[in-house]
């Protein structure tokens, strides 16, 4: 990845990239394990980035490749909606004994669960790069992963804003056809994958080079 751009496009470089997102995106309706499965994918891709390829990896099961990421992710994002959930759900419950007066609490719930998104959104480049390098157990090293990001802060925010950018993507197939999401979600997973490749090689940098656009 010469540029964060880049990762938008380099999966059009594939000469076979119609029929890898195709079918991956066909596994990616099988619930759980279709986004196990992409997960692997996405790490396998990772791999020919980091080799100087840009192309996808071959679409399929790729289950034990993805359990880490998957499982990583998913341990992330329970644990950060928790105190969003919590006030949201005291406001709910209040609101329905006592009127509107739950208000504030299902608000603070609100505001909480939306910077728990862009938190995990800002923490995400560094959890697949940990993932990838130390498995399940270093998406899990909260210190690493924090270190990681905050090594050099505006390039996880262009990272976690572009990887924002690719769920957007991923959204405008429920948009268009119901089962489009799965095809643009398929797509938007390499997006991130390309994402993670130029976060990794720009965090490897001395602190004061500036990233390219």
């Amino acid at each position: 990845m010469n540029s964060v751009g880049d990762a938008f496009g380099f999966p059009f470089r594939d000469r076979e990239w119609v029929g890898k997102i195709v079918v991956q995106a066909l596994i990616l309706i099988i619930p759980i394990v279709g986004l196990i499965a992409t997960a692997g994918w996405m790490l396998m891709t990772f791999d020919n980035l980091r080799a100087g390829r840009q192309e996808l990896a071959p679409a399929g099961f790729h289950l034990s490749r993805g359990i880490g990421l998957f499982g990583a992710w998913l341990i992330y994002a329970i644990v950060l909606s928790i105190p969003g959930d919590i006030l949201s759900g005291i406001g709910s419950g209040i609101n329905a004994n006592h009127g509107y007066y739950g208000g504030p609490f299902t608000g603070l719930g609100s505001v909480l669960s939306f910077g728990a998104q862009l938190l995990l959104y800002f923490l995400l480049p560094s959890i697949i790069v940990m993932t990838y390098h130390h498995g399940f157990s270093g998406g899990l090293d909260v210190p690493g992963v924090w270190r990681l990001a905050t090594s050099n802060v505006n390039n996880s925010v262009i990272a976690g804003l572009m990887m924002f950018v690719a769920g957007l993507v991923a959204a405008v197939g429920l948009v268009a056809c119901c089962i489009g999401v799965f095809f643009t979600g398929a797509y938007a997973a390499v997006v991130m994958t390309g994402v993670a490749s130029w976060f990794e090689r720009m965090q490897a940098q001395p602190s004061g080079a500036a990233p390219p656009a």
